[in-house]
């Protein structure tokens, strides 16, 4: 939010620097010139004429096109690792006004399954990334017994497929959510996730994280709760790259280019 404000701001205060020398001063140069001074520009109209065309592509492609995400924590594992920097479509569900957000033109709405960044509602100054599980009007029960899903009174399907490689006491599983069939981990020994049942309201949608015991996502209602669709980013499309500081363990290379489920 802060990067895209400063953005408009420095794009609006070149564009209109060079505005008003071409309204106001630029004639002054020419007459001067073909006079026989030697005349040179203003040092603001300069960095204004260079720096406005290289500041409005990038505005463009940033609030309308697409948006570069770090992770910055595992609650997303296994399909999103921390330090990943992903790409995410800003125009899957519309294009939006930069700052103030008012859409303008309608394109589509978060299906179930879709990994989506989001403004958090109590704090729209952080961004987080979760997946859709419940859709405007869905009911969603989640059991942290069992560790199931339940939508609409259908159970979600999930194939258990055995021991994680990144922790002992995880397990990997395969879940079909929608058109979706991505990969959740479910870890033993730590305390029960909040369950419930969660009515989505109209116009919200309901977030999972799919690392189901280690998220902090719409089941913490004070915390996330439902996500207003005007707070949603756009869709989590790919990894383009992933880095680690050495002592982390360095970057993961064979992250560059992982598609997201």
């Amino acid at each position: 939010m802060y990067i895209e404000r400063a953005l408009v701001a420095l794009t609006a205060l070149a564009g209109i620097i060079w505005a008003l020398d071409v309204l106001l001063l630029a004639r002054g140069r020419v007459a001067a010139a073909a006079a026989g001074a030697s005349v040179r520009e203003p040092i603001p109209v300069e960095y204004a004429k260079s720096f406005f065309p290289v500041l409005l592509i990038v505005l463009v492609i940033r609030s309308f096109l697409f948006e570069p995400y770090r992770i910055p924590s595992g609650s997303m594992l296994p399909t999103l690792f921390a330090g990943d920097f992903i790409f995410v479509n800003k125009f899957a569900y519309g294009l939006r006004l930069p700052v103030i957000n008012t859409r303008i033109v309608e394109i589509g709405t978060p299906e179930r399954g879709d990994v989506i960044v989001f403004r958090l509602p109590l704090d729209p100054s952080v961004n987080y990334v979760k997946r859709v599980v419940g859709l405007p009007g869905d009911a969603v029960e989640y059991d942290p017994g069992s560790k199931r899903l339940t939508i609409n009174g259908e159970v979600v399907p999930i194939e258990l497929a055995g021991p994680y490689d990144e922790g002992v006491d995880r397990v990997l599983g395969y879940e079909q959510l929608g058109e979706h069939r991505h990969r959740v981990l479910q870890t033993r020994g730590l305390p029960p996730s909040p369950g419930g049942l969660f009515e989505v309201p109209a116009g919200h949608y309901f977030v999972m994280g799919d690392n189901r015991d280690e998220s902090q996502d719409g089941r913490y209602l004070d915390l996330v709760g439902y996500v207003p669709e005007g707070n949603i980013v756009g869709r989590a499309t790919g990894v383009w790259m992933n880095w680690r500081w050495p002592s982390e363990g360095g970057p993961r290379w064979n992250r560059i280019g992982e598609g997201i489920e």
